[in-house]
């Protein structure tokens, strides 16, 4: 007895399928299997898009989450011990999901839907961006929503700006539906910029959620700056660097602040051929009113600034005669407007009036710091 008690009590390894290995094999078994719970829970209905997917297992690892709906599969993360799995990306509005689960020998299952929202938001329009259409160097991105956004930052914050030449830029808020994204250098000519707006299921505001995502490509054309001196009466044109066009031109005569032209950097906006232009706050018979059709016009200013043709042959290069326009002979006003390109940088100098950021597209008159504090995403830093 007390040879086969000190047998039992040594510390001496346990012979393979004696007493301890049976002792093993019983705790092994009496393991509780991982158990899955799944949020949203099985059933749920109106679930906000905006809602995390968020499955946990407990007892064990997560081997595999698996969520479709919508139409994909959405993406998600486990963390560092895989007993956590968590959505990546905002839910599809409107829309049923399925989640799979295993852990282990533990499988789980849920479905719900989500709520169709009372507001859609979804983006209405991208300027410039005609089909085909090159733009300047100076462009903005000027993205208008078809419903005013509360919620900047969320709404901000799915908006993504990818180029083939990549160059640092910000998004400024200028009214509840409409944010601009512009450069803190002018683009790289020549070359592909790709937007994407990922609105599906961002909340831009009350009741308000994003239902369709939105993409296009807009394409930098060449590099077109134009450089003009109100007081030497020239128009200077480069395309990438080289200078294609000398021209001689006429600007407001300044007698009054509507007739002086704006200095600063404008862009191009807009062409017609012709265009007809109306004295501002004058009705027939009053002084200074005027009723023009104007031919091979380009717009570079909000305010009735133009570079068109004029044959005024007398006064350019010479002196300022116009109500605030360039003006320039009528072949070299045709060659500006078919060869331009919206966004190209118009840059006039010479004057005691300044191009208001606001004023069309004048918004390099801001520095790039000053742009930034336009952004939603600028304030939460």
């Amino acid at each position: 007895m007390a040879a086969a008690l000190t047998a039992s009590c040594s510390g001496g390894p346990a012979t393979p399928g004696g007493p301890a290995a049976a002792g093993k094999s019983a705790t092994a078994s009496a393991s509780p299997a991982p158990a899955i719970k799944i949020s949203p829970a099985q059933g749920s209905s109106k679930v906000k898009p905006n809602k995390k997917v968020v499955v946990t297992a407990s007892g064990g690892a997560l081997d595999e989450v698996v969520v479709q709906g919508g139409g994909k599969q959405l993406e998600g993360s486990f963390n560092a011990d895989k007993t956590k799995w968590v959505s990546k990306e905002p839910l599809r509005p409107t829309s049923s999901y399925s989640v799979s689960a295993k852990a282990g020998a533990t499988t789980a299952a849920a479905s719900f839907k989500t709520l169709k929202p009372e507001v859609e938001l979804e983006v209405a329009d991208v300027t410039p961006n005609q089909k085909g259409e090159k733009v300047g160097v100076g462009a903005p991105i000027i993205l208008t929503f078809n419903n005013p956004v509360s919620d900047k930052a969320a709404v901000e914050g799915a908006l993504e700006v990818e180029a083939e030449k990549p160059v640092e830029g910000a998004w400024r808020w200028i009214n509840d539906k409409t944010v601009i994204y512009r450069t803190a250098k002018y683009w790289p000519a020549h070359q592909d910029v790709k937007l994407t707006a990922r609105l599906n299921g961002v909340q831009g505001g009350k009741d308000m959620y994003g239902v369709k995502d939105y993409t296009t490509t807009i394409k930098i054309g060449a590099k077109q700056i134009s450089k003009v001196n109100t007081k030497t009466h020239m128009m200077y044109v480069y395309r990438d660097g080289k200078k294609v066009k000398t021209m001689r031109i006429s600007a407001g005569m300044a007698t009054t602040r509507e007739y002086t032209t704006t200095s600063g950097v404008h862009l191009t906006m807009e062409r017609a051929n012709p265009v007809r232009m109306i004295s501002p706050g004058r009705k027939k018979g009053d002084p200074g009113y005027y009723d023009v059709m104007i031919n091979h016009a380009v717009r570079i200013s909000n305010s009735g600034e133009y570079v068109h043709a004029k044959n005024n042959v007398w006064a350019q290069g010479r002196q300022n005669v116009s109500h605030g326009c360039i003006n320039s002979r009528p072949d070299q006003a045709k060659w500006f407007h078919d060869t331009m390109q919206r966004g190209d940088v118009v840059d006039i100098t010479g004057t005691n009036r300044e191009l208001e950021w606001n004023n069309g597209w004048g918004f390099w008159q801001l520095s790039f710091k000053e742009w930034k504090k336009g952004s939603a995403l600028e304030e939460t830093r």
